[in-house]
């Protein structure tokens, strides 16, 4: 049984929601009495979209202070079950309204949870397992006791609870084929299936792709002996990437400036087998000189729409030093991926790779999103891998930016119906800022205490702090429980005002225990810059 907290913030949507459902009235009321949110545990409500109507079997109140449930953990909020489902909001008849369960529990999934809950069409938002970030938000119902892992148990709580799309957020469960299952019990799924997972869960399986349907790509070669990867290595001389051709939890990857760092690299992916199965194969690829860009678009299996640009900064240290991490921040949109840019991309990359996988066999649903690089000795973009899902952090700037009904366009893409359809973004530039814990990306304390994030989002306009590693403590305290913890996202006019408005509200938040980069989108900034001169 999911137990749902229930803040007094929603108390107005929700003693309008009860009065208008009377099989509420009987069996509940709604009480908010200062310093005390009211709890309670929810039975399943089964949601009737055409006739905006529910079905409740049970509901039931119990009471908790602030500090959670008890036996500790996360309140959770029930707030997008009572925002639209006594009305239409608006809402064209001819729009599906829809449940939506998303599956993860990092800062991407906090970041389409906020998004989804902006939806007009989404009369509720569901997460799982989802954090303390997101319950405490509002922006979605988190149910930490589902296991995500056993599709069984997450089809038969869409089943159960009338959930119309799921939005599957990391890889693992992709390539682990959890869309598949979805999908064959009948349920719309934006993901893709364990197949067309490859793209990202196999380096190999990319690059063999982009061979075939001529997809610019750098060179490569791939291998299971390490002394035929050294002797390679040695031939093509450094700097050179050697890659585990599987998930290694963003770890995979090594940008070797000598021969003696490659030739290490190979070693520990081929001979001390580090990322176990996943390094089972390496991939070795040239070195490509240039500026890295994120793109992403939407797929349906034949057709695909662009979202907007977004370039992160993967190195751990100011001035892009140190060792490559998750990210540490991101803004959107990428100077560096102009208009003509992002047009050679569709046609030359996005296009052919869905065409391919089509012809395959494997069609892919869900979202492309595309590591590039922009060569500095051609302009031209080049494709350097493949993830299956929204990036983090780049998903937070492109969430806070995004203004279409995201639920309509996932659904549409699961339905195959993307042809004709366009995204909406605001003309204002985003920036996200991320908070780690310090030793990050190598070993961090746990649990250190994180104080003023309500300050912070209210430093200036347009500020939301997405939580990627979060829990509460006994005294109802965040901590964090995480490397990379917050993404501190703002909205500006332009790039400028973003930057300035970002490190505003993370100067705001209390955390000894934790570190940020201070130079994010330092590369589009002296590029603006530049200009002006």
């Amino acid at each position: 049984m999911a137990s749902i907290s229930y803040s007094s913030a929603v108390a107005n949507n929700a003693s309008k929601f009860l009065n208008s459902h009377n099989q509420f009235n009987s069996v509940a009321k709604i009480f908010t009495p200062s310093n005390y949110r009211s709890c309670f545990n929810v039975r399943p409500i089964n949601f009737d979209a055409a006739k905006n109507s529910i079905d409740v079997k049970y509901f039931q109140f119990r009471w908790s202070s602030r500090r959670g449930l008890a036996g500790g953990g996360c309140n959770q909020s029930l707030t997008t079950v009572f925002n639209s489902l006594s009305s239409n909001n608006g809402l064209p008849a001819s729009e599906e309204r829809v449940v939506v369960l998303v599956i993860g529990g990092g800062g991407r999934e906090h970041a389409i949870c906020y998004a989804l809950h902006r939806s007009p069409s989404c009369d509720a938002v569901f997460c799982a397992p989802g954090n303390c970030g997101i319950s405490n938000s509002g922006d979605a119902t988190c149910i930490s006791e589902l296991d995500i892992s056993d599709s069984s148990a997450v089809i038969a709580f869409c089943r159960e609870w009338g959930v119309g799309l799921v939005v599957v957020g990391p890889e693992a469960p992709l390539v682990a084929g959890l869309a598949n299952d979805l999908v064959k019990a009948g349920i719309p799924t934006f993901g893709p299936s364990s197949e067309a997972a490859a793209l990202e869960g196999s380096k190999d399986f990319m690059k063999r792709l982009c061979d075939k349907y001529g997809i610019p790509t750098a060179k490569y070669q791939s291998f299971t002996d390490p002394s035929a990867a050294k002797a390679y290595i040695k031939e093509q001389g450094a700097p050179i990437v050697v890659k585990a051709d599987g998930l290694a939890a963003g770890k995979g990857v090594v940008v070797a400036m000598t021969l003696e760092e490659a030739y290490e690299a190979v070693d520990s992916m081929l001979v001390r087998s580090i990322f176990g199965s996943a390094g089972g194969r390496v991939v070795i690829e040239e070195y490509l000189e240039g500026e890295e860009a994120s793109f992403f678009a939407i797929v349906d299996g034949e057709n695909a729409i662009a979202l907007e640009s977004a370039q992160d900064h993967k190195r751990v240290g100011d001035g892009d030093t140190g060792p490559n991490t998750g990210g540490m921040g991101a803004y959107s949109p990428a100077p560096v991926l102009t208009k003509e840019l992002q047009s050679v991309v569709m046609e030359s990359i996005i296009f052919p790779t869905v065409k391919g996988m089509a012809e395959e066999g494997c069609k892919f649903v869900g979202v492309l999103y595309a590591g590039l690089m922009i060569e500095k000795k051609s302009g031209l973009p080049k494709l350097i891998e493949y993830n299956v899902r929204f990036g983090d952090p780049e998903c937070q700037v492109l969430m806070v930016r995004l203004e279409s009904d995201l639920a309509q366009v996932l659904l549409a893409a699961c339905k195959g119906e993307l042809r004709g359809l366009s995204v909406d973004h605001s003309t204002d530039s985003a920036m996200v800022v991320v908070m780690a814990s310090k030793g990050y990306p190598g070993s961090y304390e746990k649990g250190t205490v994180i104080q003023n994030l309500e300050e912070a989002e209210q430093v200036a306009p347009n500020v939301k702090v997405f939580h990627a590693g979060t829990a509460l403590d006994s005294n109802g305290n965040f901590i964090a429980t995480g490397g990379r913890v917050l993404g501190v996202t703002v909205k500006g006019k332009d790039l400028e005002e973003a930057r300035d408005r970002a490190y505003q509200a993370v100067e705001q938040i209390k955390w000894p225990g934790g570190f940020y980069r201070r130079d994010i989108g330092w590369r589009a900034l002296s590029q603006k810059q530049a200009t002006k001169v």
